[in-house]
């Protein structure tokens, strides 16, 4: 599955009524650390079709939304089970370690 874009109009139809887990990755596109893990967070979405959803927020173009989660350092992943923030995760960092903080939140 495709990497969906988020924005404020589409916020609460696909991310908080979403079915399955939805990560979302908020990024800019002047951040490189955004851009270092832009391809691990594709990775992730292929690897996990039908598990959880996968969309990017561009924090530069939703203001609101990146106010609304207090986004203050990107990249910033958060995880939403049922509508609600179950993980925060800052900064780029390897495949492995961002699944192995990503797992516990994604068993049923």
């Amino acid at each position: 599955m495709s990497i969906i874009e988020i924005t404020k109009e589409n916020f609460k139809s696909q991310v908080l009524e979403s079915d399955k887990p939805f990560l979302v990755d908020f990024w800019a596109d002047w951040c490189g650390p955004c851009h270092l893990i832009a391809p691990i967070v594709e990775q992730i979405a292929l690897e996990n079709e039908g598990v959880m959803y996968v969309g990017k927020l561009n924090v530069d173009e939703q203001e609101e939304l990146a106010y609304a989660y207090q986004i203050v350092s990107i990249p910033t992943l958060m995880l939403f089970v049922g509508g609600q923030v179950t993980a925060v995760i800052s900064g780029a960092m390897p495949k492995a370690e961002l699944m192995r903080q990503l797992s516990p939140h994604l068993t049923s």
